[in-house]
């Protein structure tokens, strides 16, 4: 019988992350509270910051803490140091089959955020698939839940630990399933990144416009999600205008025009989603400086070591 969340300050993940803290630089008391909080309870702190929890009016202060929706007639309040980047199914694929522990520090010229930009995986092959807690709190979410792909130690322990029902142990081939079905429903893949996850990578979400709390503020104006650090181009010549790319796009960043598809490259954040579902095989995802650089571990891997465990 699995313990329960109520004892989770003694469970042995726990105590390994709070061990991981302590040594992390800057990793302040009020840092280990979020972390915990964020942790142990993930589906309430993001139905309160969806908006979409029962308790959302009673706890009215608390979702002003941690918020990732905009506020009636006011600014959007978000947890800082909550962002992800977008990566392309290819990118993902590798994030899940990282042979060895890395360490790869101060990557802001990737990642571009002041305290969650570092990736440091320990037991990479230490997969988790757990119930979206985006999808989770909206009345009708997109189907399935288990999506989100908790990536290394010490963040997967915790979560098998702490939510025993909603989540389960999963092989790397199968985390590249799931990557392959997401992007086959029309989904986005992300690298997420977080403060309070000691500023490191931890995390593949796949989701989608409607249940993703962070694309959503993102397109609110608030960058809690970075482009792949790629755009879509379509070949005119070769555009059927099917409309797929149109259906398909998270971003609203394609439209049908007279001959062929127009893609708004300012709100293009490289997905490649687009490219997958293109019947005329005219979409193609291009290198674009203006959008930063993207996140390819295996090239990371390439600078660092001098060759690829990939």
């Amino acid at each position: 019988m699995p313990q329960k969340p109520i004892l989770g300050m003694l469970l042995p993940s726990t105590r390994a992350f709070m061990r991981e803290a302590r040594r992390a630089a800057d990793f302040s008391f009020y840092d280990r509270l979020h972390a915990f909080v964020y942790l142990h309870w993930p589906y309430f702190y993001i139905g309160m910051g969806t908006g979409e929890h029962p308790l959302k009016r009673l706890l009215k202060p608390l979702r002003r803490l941690v918020s990732i929706k905009p506020e009636r007639g006011g600014e959007a309040k978000i947890a800082p140091g909550y962002h992800g980047k977008v990566v392309p199914l290819e990118a993902a694929t590798q994030l899940v089959n990282v042979r060895e522990d890395i360490e790869l520090r101060d990557l802001e010229h990737i990642v571009p955020y002041e305290h969650a930009r570092d990736i440091i995986l320990k037991n990479p092959d230490h997969i988790i698939a757990l119930e979206c807690p985006c999808r989770s709190s909206r009345p009708d979410p997109c189907l399935p839940l288990d999506v989100c792909l908790i990536v290394g130690e010490p963040f997967a322990s915790v979560v098998a630990e702490h939510h025993p029902d909603r989540s389960r142990w999963i092989a790397s081939d199968e985390a590249v399933d799931i990557l392959e079905a997401e992007q086959g429903r029309g989904h986005v893949s992300h690298a997420f990144f977080k403060d309070a996850m000691l500023g490191r990578f931890y995390a593949i979400c796949n989701c989608c416009a409607c249940c993703c709390g962070a694309m959503q503020i993102s397109r609110g104006g608030d960058p809690m999600i970075c482009s792949s650090g790629y755009v879509c181009v379509v070949d005119e010549d070769l555009c059927i205008q099917c409309g797929n790319c149109e259906k398909f796009c998270q971003f609203e960043a394609i439209s049908l025009g007279n001959d062929f598809a127009m893609v708004d490259y300012e709100a293009c954040m490289g997905c490649g989603v687009c490219v997958a579902h293109c019947e005329g095989g005219a979409a193609s995802l291009r290198l674009d400086p203006a959008k930063g650089q993207p996140l390819i571990i295996r090239d990371l891997i390439e600078d660092i070591t001098g060759f690829s465990n990939l």
